[in-house]
């Protein structure tokens, strides 16, 4: 757990984007960040603010103990809790990749290691949509079809070489709190008239597949070393 830096959910987004900034100013190449929320929220969106009903569902959410926290990007609401592990990979893209491609090479360089860990642990992860996942996408990580990890990128181009630099990120539900995350998800949707449901069903925390799950973050981040290396990517992990 050492290598898990235990932040409020603000802090670890400001960390996130501290390594981008860095790493956009040019002061560095490539950088991995782990870490877990000191306490519940439901992060979502700053533009869902503006929803009507909004009032309304941050006092629901609170009410349910999962205050919710805006940030930048987009996507839709997403549970963070101290069962939560992130990570954020952020390099800047290698001469030689093809820049037409870089989105989805992206998502393959943070979820190959992530499925290469997962298969250590003797596990069989696959990517792939989850129909009833919050925040579902195509590079969900996920076990027996249900959703593991959810993934998302930011992207910036540096103007000072042209290079394109990006922040993937992944959220793996280690521990299993399915049932209060999604009531979380579905009591704002509902009291801002959004149709959309989540389903705990659709979800999965890997302490159900593998005890002590907290004990295999040093493995992972060797998994990525290992994997970014090969790449072209030089990772300080």
């Amino acid at each position: 757990m050492n290598r898990v830096k235990r932040l409020s959910a603000q802090q670890g987004l400001d960390a996130e984007r501290a390594l981008l900034d860095a790493t956009f100013a040019g002061e560095r190449d490539s950088g991995l960040l782990f870490w877990s929320p000191q306490e519940q929220s439901l992060v979502m969106p700053r533009r869902l603010s503006r929803l009507e009903g909004f009032a309304a569902a941050e006092a629901a959410c609170a009410g349910l103990g999962w205050p919710i926290a805006l940030r930048d990007t987009g996507g839709e609401p997403v549970p963070q809790s101290a069962g939560v592990l992130n990570v954020a990979l952020v390099y800047a893209i290698p001469p030689g990749d093809n820049e037409q491609t870089r989105i989805e090479t992206a998502y393959l360089r943070l979820c190959q290691p992530l499925c290469d860990w997962l298969a250590a642990l003797g596990l069989d992860p696959g990517l792939g949509e989850v129909e009833g996942a919050f925040c579902d996408g195509r590079y969900n990580v996920n076990l027996g079809g249900r959703k593991l990890v959810g993934t998302a990128q930011r992207w910036r181009r540096r103007p000072s070489d042209g290079r394109y630099v990006v922040l993937a990120h992944g959220a793996i539900l280690m521990e299993n709190q399915r049932e209060p995350m999604v009531a979380a998800v579905n009591a704002f949707y509902e009291h801002c008239g959004l149709e959309a449901r989540v389903r705990a069903s659709s979800h999965v925390a890997l302490e159900e597949r593998y005890e002590q799950p907290w004990d295999q973050v040093d493995a992972l981040a060797g998994q990525f070393q290992r994997h970014l290396v090969a790449e072209g990517v030089a990772l300080d992990v």
